[in-house]
């Protein structure tokens, strides 16, 4: 077989990455402290227009969200390259004793996009100070909503891809708690899963717990349509294309001697193509029918936002991304992942229109051996990851 080609990546990017890290940490750790969730991120939006002005450049913000992009221009004609980072935070509680933990209650970056957002800042600096060695022109995209809220899709509707000029390719780093510090994993075709919320609505009729014969109780009918998908998913999506259902929330009752009317179940679907997306999302709504309708009760099934598709890596491009990270980092640091994850990413959106790629970067404590995931109210993260990433983003846009 031919010997791999790597591609050229001047080793004195992480060098330069490393001088910004004081910086990068400043900048995550304000944002840290004050989370902002959703569309609207005004002062998440400030902080990063503020650094991007103070580099020579000219942000445009949003309409319809705080997101900020703004335009590198390389001395050389070449490509353009959109680079992203997602700035938004989640609805739940932080407990990780940090100083500069969370000042808002009820919200936390649990998800690592405070990161995403200061070493993008950090490679616009790089890129800055390499316009002579950039061959065509950087797009810099700063996202809200990422976590449920369409921020992506959003910024597409605004014209992200009209309105900065033609965008040849995509490139997004996503921090992962779990991998060890410093590595990067990517890998061709589907990345990450589809993501569905639903609600089913079972309704029978309500009564005197002591005698259910004179009621039609939702509360069993409910507790057979969970563990029927689970039976479903296993019986006609196929083993080697997977999907999960999960039922997360039941709320039904008042009081331990009332049958209630109605018992409503909420959860997610996760699947790694469409066509077993399209088969969950079929007999969900077949099962929670027939099961309902076979004890005397109805099922209406409710899907709130069909929002992430499957996230799909160009192959070529997911294959340079290993290709520059190996010639960044070495080849002991840099992962070809075996399978996709089931989380899920708005970034999907984008790479329906434009070849590119995500990769995870990891940012393992140093010492814990069971660090806690993204999502955790306990998630923490070795900061010294962030030159990886900074060094990474402004590879991929040289490379």
């Amino acid at each position: 077989m031919p010997e791999t080609v790597l591609p050229t990546v001047d080793p004195e990017i992480v060098s330069e990455a490393g001088r910004g890290f004081e910086e990068a940490v400043e900048v995550r750790r304000r944002i840290h402290a004050r989370p902002e969730t959703g569309l609207d991120l005004p002062d998440t939006q400030e902080l990063i227009v503020a650094s991007l002005e103070n580099l020579g450049l000219s942000p445009s913000v949003g309409e319809m969200c705080s997101s900020a992009v703004a335009v590198i221009e390389g001395d050389q004609p070449g490509p353009t390259t959109l680079l992203r980072a997602d700035m938004d935070a989640l609805e739940m509680p932080e407990d990780t004793g940090l100083e500069f933990a969370s000042k808002v209650d009820g919200k936390m970056h649990a998800c690592g996009h405070d990161t995403h957002v200061a070493m993008l800042l950090g490679a616009a600096r790089l890129l800055q100070a390499r316009r002579k060695d950039l061959t065509g022109r950087v797009v810099l995209m700063f996202q809200p909503g990422e976590e449920g809220h369409d921020g992506a899709k959003t910024m597409l509707d605004e014209g992200l891809l009209t309105t900065n000029g033609h965008i040849d390719r995509a490139f997004a780093i996503h921090i992962s708690s779990v991998i060890p510090s410093g590595w990067i994993t990517c890998r061709a075709g589907t990345m990450m899963a589809s993501a569905d919320e639903f609600r089913i609505i079972i309704t029978g009729d309500g009564g005197h717990a002591s005698m259910p014969h004179d009621a039609t109780d939702p509360v069993p009918v409910a507790c057979e349509i969970v563990t029927a998908l689970q039976a479903m998913v296993t019986r006609t999506v196929p083993a080697f294309d997977p999907a999960v259902v999960t039922v997360t929330t039941i709320t039904a009752g008042t009081a331990f001697n009332v049958i209630p009317e109605t018992v409503v179940c909420a959860g997610t679907i996760r699947a790694v193509s469409d066509q077993s997306r399209n088969l969950v999302l079929d007999g969900l709504r077949r099962v929670a029918d027939h099961v309902a309708s076979a004890h005397g009760c109805t099922a209406q099934v409710e899907m709130e936002r069909c929002n992430y598709p499957v996230t799909v890596n160009d192959p070529g491009f997911a294959d340079h991304t290993l290709s520059v990270a190996e010639s960044l980092l070495g080849p002991g640091r840099v992962v070809r992942m075996p399978t996709p994850v089931m989380g899920a990413e708005d970034w999907s959106y984008v790479l329906q229109s434009v070849p590119g790629s995500m990769a995870f970067l990891g940012a393992a404590p140093e010492g814990v051996a069971r660090p806690a995931p993204n999502h955790s109210n306990r998630f923490l993260i070795d900061e010294a990851a962030m030159v990886t990433g900074m060094a990474m983003y402004t590879a991929m846009a040289l490379s």
